[in-house]
């Protein structure tokens, strides 16, 4: 399940606001720590496939003890992470070229223009 770290607000400098989708003050969630054996299944799908969907991410997820809404959003973040480094590529080769480049790739442009970029992992 989802890990929240205990209630910020109550006896810190400003007042409680409330996480998501409400509560009485702040909850900052636990980052999820994958173990290496996991992330080289999930890099090892990845090549094979982009998107994963349907009963294959809800096996997968059974396979390496997740829940499937981690197996999502880590494809959902790696994806962001293969397109920012494509476009990378892209510029180190065009700057090899000569050509220049109308603007430096930044993950914020990624991000303004990606459908599924995903801030918080569940």
């Amino acid at each position: 399940g989802l890990e929240l770290s205990h209630c910020v607000g109550a006896n810190s400098l400003g007042p409680a606001v409330p996480w998501r989708s409400g509560g009485p003050c702040k909850m900052k969630r636990v980052r999820t720590v994958f173990k290496p054996e996991q992330l080289e299944r999930l890099e090892q799908e990845f090549l094979k496939q982009q998107y994963m969907v349907g009963t294959e991410r809800v096996d997968l997820a059974a396979t390496l003890h997740l829940t499937e809404t981690q197996v999502k959003v880590w494809f959902q973040n790696r994806r962001i992470k293969w397109r920012k480094q494509s476009m990378e590529q892209k510029a180190a080769k065009l700057s090899q070229f000569g050509v220049i480049q109308p603007a430096t790739v930044d993950s914020t442009d990624i991000k303004d223009h990606e459908e599924d970029t995903v801030d918080v992992e569940l």
